[in-house]
C-alpha cells in the first residue's frame, strides 16, 4: 500500500504506535497546532486527526484531498458532520474514550471529601458511556445504585429522577439536550435540588447546564445541606465565580482529561479508520503499546 499523508494535532499521543504502518511507502506524518490549522496545511493530506479545538468544516476542507477525519475526543460539536457526509468524507469521533477517567474522578472526589463510599447508595443521571461504566463498577463492588436515563427504560436499575436524587451520592453524566422528548437543559433545577437529602454528595461531571447553576448558587448561599463537586459549569469558561467559592470541590472540566483517555481516543480512531475502507492493510497487533496487544 502506498504511504498516506496524515496531518494531526500535535497533542494527540502515540501517533506512530497506531498509525506508523500507514506511512510506509513514502507516507508522511505532519504535526500541527490544532488551534491555528489552516487549509493550506492540508494540500496533500489524506487523513486529518484533530481534537475538539479544531473546527472541521467546509472552510477548512474544501478543495483538499482529505478522505478521513478523526477526532480523538468524545464529542462532535466541532465537526460539520452534515457537510462531511455530503462530500463523502468519512469521519469518526471517540465516544467513551474518557469514561474510565471520569469514573475514577468520581471516586477520587469522594476520597478528597473523606467520604467512605462503602455502604452508601448511588444515583446516576445519564447512563451512556460514562454513567454505564460507573454502574458496572458499582455492581462489581456490590454497591446499590438507581439510574435515571429516559433513553434506557429497560436498565435493570432504572428509577425516576426524584428517586435518583434521593440517594447518598448523586452522579450527573447526562449529555446536554435542549429539545426533543427528553431535554436535559436545567434538568436539575431548584425543585430537583430540594429533593437532595442532607449529607448527600452531588457530583456533576457531564455537562454544566444540566444543573441550573443559578438555582444551585441560591441554595448554597442560603445553606449548604449537601456536598457539591462540580467539574462542569454553565457558560464555560466564563463561569460564576460565586458558585466556585461555595462548592466543596471545583475543577475546570478535567475529569476525563487523562493520558489513558487520550490513548484510548487515538486507538479508537485508528479502529474507526480500519472500518472506513480508506485503508486496506490491517492494524498490526501485539506490538507497541499494551492497549494494542
Amino acid at each position: 500500500m502506498t504511504g498516506l499523508t496524515i496531518v494531526a494535532d500535535e497533542n494527540i499521543p502515540a501517533l506512530e504506535d497506531y498509525f506508523g504502518d500507514l506511512l510506509e511507502g513514502g507516507g508522511r506524518l505532519e504535526r500541527v497546532n490544532g488551534r491555528t490549522l489552516g487549509r493550506d496545511q492540508l494540500a496533500r493530506a489524506d487523513i486529518l486527526l484533530v481534537r475538539s479545538v479544531t473546527p472541521v468544516n467546509e472552510d477548512l476542507l474544501a478543495d483538499t484531498p482529505v478522505r478521513f477525519v478523526g477526532s480523538c475526543t468524545i464529542g462532535t460539536d466541532h465537526l460539520d458532520t452534515a457537510w462531511l457526509d455530503r462530500q463523502g468524507i468519512a469521519w469518526s469521533a471517540a465516544p467513551g474514550c474518557n469514561a474510565n477517567s471520569v469514573v475514577e474522578y468520581v471516586f477520587c472526589a469522594l476520597a478528597a471529601l473523606a467520604i467512605d463510599w462503602r455502604g452508601r447508595s448511588f444515583g446516576i443521571v445519564g447512563c451512556g458511556n460514562v454513567g454505564g461504566l460507573l454502574q458496572r463498577r458499582l455492581r462489581e463492588l456490590e454497591i446499590p445504585c438507581a439510574v435515571y436515563d429516559p433513553w434506557l427504560p429497560d436498565n435493570p436499575d432504572a428509577a425516576d429522577l426524584q428517586t435518583v436524587l434521593q440517594q447518598d451520592v448523586i452522579c450527573l453524566h447526562a449529555p446536554l439536550v435542549k429539545d426533543g422528548p427528553h431535554p436535559s437543559l436545567h434538568m436539575v433545577g431548584a425543585e430537583q435540588l430540594a429533593h437532595i437529602k442532607d449529607g448527600a454528595v452531588l457530583i456533576s461531571a457531564g455537562r454544566g447546564a444540566v444543573v441550573d447553576n443559578a438555582a444551585l448558587l441560591e441554595l448554597l448561599q442560603k445553606r449548604k445541606r449537601f456536598s457539591t463537586v462540580l467539574d462542569v459549569w454553565e457558560n464555560e469558561p466564563a463561569i460564576d465565580t460565586r458558585l466556585l467559592e461555595l462548592v466543596d470541590i471545583g475543577t475546570p472540566h478535567i475529569a476525563g482529561y487523562s493520558m489513558d483517555g487520550k490513548l484510548a481516543g487515538t486507538r479508537m480512531i485508528r479502529d474507526a479508520l480500519e472500518s472506513s475502507e480508506i485503508i486496506s492493510s490491517p492494524l498490526p497487533r501485539g506490538e507497541g503499546l499494551g492497549e494494542r496487544a
